[in-house]
């Protein structure tokens, strides 16, 4: 088997062991070092480097194999690697971004499906190359994506068609409203930080430069870093002033500009005389999405739009008037494979711009559930005295609040006002005064909310630990 040295200076970093090609040594063998550095190449014990992905900005990353898993599980290690020239505040920066990139990770990456999961994180000590002192390298190991970035598809097929823009922007969008909800800005949307899966599913990548909003006033709880990709930053993160949603929207806006120019470099299309960037001209699109783009390029971050879901919102109001811009025609072409398979849509796209569910919103949806749930039974089985017929209504209205739900019809306060309201109903309902008390009737409703609550937790932790395992 050959596995990768990791070091940066490494000589001769492949090495070669013939008895790791049998899977049952490989899962119980020791440590392994390089034969020309002698750095350890199994990292913590249970991650096999086997290919260089690439280098660049302040680290490298290396496709690699998870021994502890029963498939041999690839993944992807990224290593911290500064640059040497970087002065000390400017290495713990680095060091501060990358640590930052696994803490989001691990926060936001197990709740969507479009954005890679954390695997781990650690240190590794290793002798010097030219000396005995001890050196420390950082990894992260995060779920690997099967495919090519955008950065590489433009090269490889050039521009991109108006349906084919369309379906990146009802991708990301929903994941960038979803980071947004969670405070976070990701401050570095650009082509190669978008990565499609050899399936078609469009991934959000690279959360080392994220910015944590916070309530402080303006200054530097807030003001950007000045870690940016050039091009892509708005006026106010260059200045390494505060940073908002919009922000991001920004730097998608001019993403989808080169896609459709087919422009390599978006300092191309910058005209610095008027001091914007200058593409409609270059492009055959329907107006309605060059309005939006122009909107999301604007200088001032409150005059573009202030969300994701109002990007989204945009769209679909413009659709009837966009022609053939269905995203289920589009059909990408795969990297390796000359008959690439039907593009499915991305799981979390919808024309309404419905946004993923927080486990938070889904604890308290099903509190909701079975609550009212709870509350039907005992007014139906009052008046009918019939258990079919009871069981048949609740189903019938219980199906149709938990489609509510999911269209988010029903949401936030709405959880709290319908059930106060329906214990109003029941208190002054006569014909069931004689049956049971206020009291009851609240016992019995809570009862039947922690019993949802606890069946949608049970069924959540088994799914995750199934994905995990998967």
């Amino acid at each position: 088997m050959e596995i990768y040295c990791t070091r940066p200076q490494c000589p001769r970093p492949q090495n070669h062991f013939v008895d790791l090609d049998d899977n049952a040594t490989l899962r119980s063998a020791q440590q392994k070092y390089c034969s020309a550095c002698g750095m350890p190449l199994i990292l913590a014990g249970r991650y096999l480097p086997i290919k260089l992905l690439g280098r660049g900005g302040f680290g490298a990353a290396f496709l690699s194999r998870d021994r502890y898993t029963p498939g041999m599980r690839e993944c992807v290690v990224k290593q911290f690697l500064p640059a040497t020239n970087l002065s000390p505040t400017q290495r713990k920066l680095a060091q501060d971004l990358f640590e930052r990139e696994a803490v989001v990770l691990e926060e936001i990456g197990s709740q969507h499906d479009q954005i890679p999961n954390l695997f781990a994180f650690f240190p590794v000590m290793a002798a010097g190359l030219q000396s005995q002192q001890q050196e420390q390298f950082f990894y992260l190991v995060q779920e690997y994506i099967d495919g090519e970035n955008l950065e590489e598809e433009l090269v490889r097929r050039g521009e991109f068609s108006e349906s084919e823009i369309l379906f990146v922007m009802r991708s990301i969008l929903p994941v960038l409203q979803f980071v947004h909800d969670k405070n976070i800005i990701h401050r570095d949307i650009k082509p190669s930080n978008i990565m499609r899966h050899v399936n078609g599913k469009l991934f959000l990548l690279d959360f080392g430069a994220v910015k944590q909003v916070t309530n402080s006033p303006s200054g530097a709880g807030n003001s950007s870093t000045g870690i940016y990709s050039l091009g892509f930053a708005p006026p106010e993160q260059m200045s390494g002033g505060q940073v908002f949603p919009s922000t991001d929207l920004y730097a998608l806006a001019v993403t989808i500009i080169l896609l459709l120019t087919g422009q390599k470099d978006i300092n191309k299309l910058f005209d610095a005389y008027s001091n914007q960037i200058k593409w409609r001209d270059k492009v055959d699109i329907s107006p309605y999405i060059a309005e939006i783009l122009d909107k999301m390029l604007r200088s001032a971050p409150n005059q573009r739009f202030q969300s994701a879901e109002e990007v989204l919102i945009a769209l679909d109001e413009s659709a009837e008037s966009i022609p053939d811009t269905s995203i289920s025609n589009y059909q990408p072409q795969a990297i390796s494979q000359p008959a690439p398979p039907p593009l499915p849509k991305p799981s979390t796209t919808t024309s309404s711009a419905v946004r993923a569910f927080s486990t938070l919103e889904l604890l308290a949806g099903s509190a909701f559930s079975g609550f009212e749930g709870a509350l039907i039974s005992i007014a139906f089985l009052s008046l009918s005295k019939s258990l079919p017929i009871t069981f048949f209504v609740c189903a019938v209205v219980l199906g149709i609040l938990i489609f509510a739900q999911t269209r988010r019809w029903i949401e936030k306060w709405d959880l709290v006002i319908i059930p106060v309201i329906s214990l109003l109903v029941m208190f002054f309902l006569n014909f069931l005064r004689g049956e049971l008390t206020i009291q009851e009737i609240m016992i019995l409703s809570a009862s039947g909310s922690l019993t949802a609550v606890a069946l949608t937790s049970l069924f959540r932790l088994i799914y995750k630990a199934l994905s995990s395992i998967i």
